[in-house]
């Protein structure tokens, strides 16, 4: 027995802009909708987005979440995503660049300010 996966719950005030976020500039493909949920998947990962009241300040650092995805060849997804990223403010988006611990990384805030992490093992 072994587990295989992750799937993160992310917390949000808006549904539809969050799934038009995940759908339109990352290229999740949404799997299920209900009222205040929905499950998006792109390739073998996979997210579970959860609306919340929208008074709640998910943009306070004590609320902020974030959540890491490993892919293989990270310039080249850049690369697909960059047209769409460069819709976003500057300060949403942090371009491909190596890290001292080995990971080659770029870095994306959703619409609720839930930072993602995407990264790739580099050579040493």
């Amino acid at each position: 027995m072994r587990m295989h996966q992750i799937t993160p719950f992310v917390p949000c005030t808006d549904l539809g802009s969050q799934i038009a976020f995940y759908s339109n500039v990352l290229g999740f493909d949404v799997g299920f909708r209900a009222d205040n949920y929905a499950f998006l998947r792109r390739d073998d990962v996979a997210l579970r987005l959860v609306e919340v009241d929208p008074d709640v300040d998910l943009h306070h650092p004590e609320r902020q979440g974030s959540f890491y995805i490993d892919v293989r060849d990270i310039d080249a997804l850049y690369a697909e995503l960059e047209p769409e990223l460069r819709s976003l403010p500057k300060d949403r988006v942090r371009a491909p660049f190596d890290q001292h611990y080995g990971q080659r990384e770029f870095h994306v805030l959703d619409e609720d300010c839930t930072l993602i992490f995407f990264g790739e093992a580099v050579a040493r």
